[in-house]
């Protein structure tokens, strides 16, 4: 196999073999466990490795040859603009949402189908049915390039300027859904740390600014004339180190995606619209006909819950008496939920969901993220985070906790990590836990 080991070519080699690996065992697995996102990620990876290939087999004199080698080239569809932005989109939607298929949505990938087939209709024209049947000489570049793909070189503006435009919407439309994903987190699941998919985001403005860079070597090139094959290889190595960085966040992702996730807000939807009475009653409803009387209902409580025995709270934990924008017939679901917070301490399961909430309450999840959004104005995320700050406060300015680490704090007290105790902690209280002054033990 023909390959010169010039610095131009060897340097990029480390960029493409490993994507292409990479890409293969995500296509093999997606295949045998039917998992959408990994496929979506092997597709992914592969349309970052091929524009690098494409500047590594060129720099390794795939292109000078003159025979099958620059015949490859030349029909192989090397763009891949016109699918980075849909598949990153379908990634990210089959991320977030474990139910999510192709099967309504598999037209966003029509624009670069068609550039596909394209290439594929030229190969068969020129290659196969000139060359090969009629013995015809394909009549440029030292007879290894036909008539049909010259056509479609000619009009490669068409796709490249259509396929930047395409990224840019599909970046911004990706964007917009990731800033919806964080409300559904925080109106689910108590810990969003590993779901939260920072690195992803980051990779995306990464990529969006990427594309701007290439869009200003393109105007650059058409500008002040043609740039040298060298002076663009470095755009093609930064390419190259997006793989790498690709690989690893989406790997990462698609390995804390095993918490079942049903994220799925199209265009138009109001998610944080207050439901109308017609609604609240129909929420009411959809309660499995259960009451919070009924199956070992707690007794009244206050639904002032301020003054806590100095074992279970520091801080005041309080909520409006009665909420205003709480039907009266969901009031009971509110001291039901806040009796379970106080007796059997859920909050301090690190892994707590709102469906788990909503199952040891027998109600379901709208019903009680209604009665925590509206009647106690908190999401879900901030609502069970409160009771773990009250928590960790009391045991740090308790003596008999004066030997414990932040961390063990922190673990004591239903967190995950450090790093998100930290975070919570400065949020709700104004202060970090290290700044608390803690008794000598």
């Amino acid at each position: 196999m023909l390959f010169e080991f010039r610095a131009y070519s060897s340097l990029l080699l480390p960029f493409v073999v490993p994507g292409l690996v990479l890409a293969a065992h995500l296509a093999v697995r997606a295949a045998r466990t039917s998992t959408l996102a990994d496929g979506l990620l092997g597709l992914l990876l592969l349309l970052n490795v091929l524009p690098v290939a494409q500047w590594m087999l060129g720099f390794a004199g795939w292109y000078d040859s003159h025979d099958a080698y620059s015949t490859f080239m030349f029909y192989m569809p090397w763009q891949p603009w016109l699918a980075w932005g849909p598949v990153f989109y379908l990634y990210f939607r089959s991320l977030t949402n474990q139910e999510f298929s192709l099967r309504r949505h598999w037209w966003h990938l029509l624009p670069w189908l068609l550039y596909v087939a394209a290439h594929l209709g030229a190969a068969l024209h020129d290659v196969l049915w000139q060359q090969g049947i009629q013995g015809m000489k394909l009549p440029y570049h030292f007879g290894t390039k036909g008539v049909a793909v010259a056509a479609l070189e000619s009009l490669d503006l068409i796709p490249s300027v259509l396929g930047y435009v395409s990224m840019l919407g599909y970046g911004i439309a990706t964007l917009r859904r990731y800033r919806r994903y964080r409300r559904y987190l925080d109106d689910h699941f108590s810990d969003t740390t590993r779901l939260r998919f920072l690195g992803l985001r980051d990779l995306l403005l990464a990529a969006l600014l990427a594309l701007v860079v290439w869009v200003g070597f393109e105007t650059l090139d058409a500008a002040i004339g043609p740039l040298g094959y060298t002076d663009s290889w470095y755009a093609y190595l930064a390419n190259g180190v997006l793989i790498y960085y690709l690989s690893i966040v989406g790997i990462q992702a698609n390995y804390a995606a095993t918490v079942p996730l049903r994220f799925e807000d199209e265009a138009g939807a109001v998610t944080d619209a207050q439901p109308t009475p017609v609604q609240e009653a129909l929420l009411f409803e959809k309660a499995e006909n259960v009451s919070p009387e009924s199956a070992s209902a707690p007794p009244k409580i206050r639904r002032e819950v301020a003054a806590q025995p100095a074992e279970s709270f520091a801080t005041e934990i309080t909520f409006e008496a009665r909420p205003a924008a709480l039907a009266p017939e969901l009031l009971p679901w509110r001291d039901k939920l806040l009796h379970l917070m106080e007796v059997e301490q859920p909050w301090l399961e690190p892994e707590l969901t709102l469906a788990e909430l909503a199952h040891r309450l027998r109600t379901n999840t709208s019903l009680l993220s209604h009665v925590i959004n509206t009647g106690c104005g908190q999401n879900f995320n901030d609502f069970v985070n409160r009771y773990r700050v009250a928590e960790a406060e009391r045991k740090l300015q308790d003596a008999r906790f004066g030997h414990y680490s932040l961390v063990g704090i922190a673990l004591e007290c239903g967190f995950n990590s450090k790093s998100t105790f930290n975070r919570v902690f400065k949020k709700l209280t104004g202060r970090t836990p290290g700044e608390v002054a803690r008794p000598k033990s």
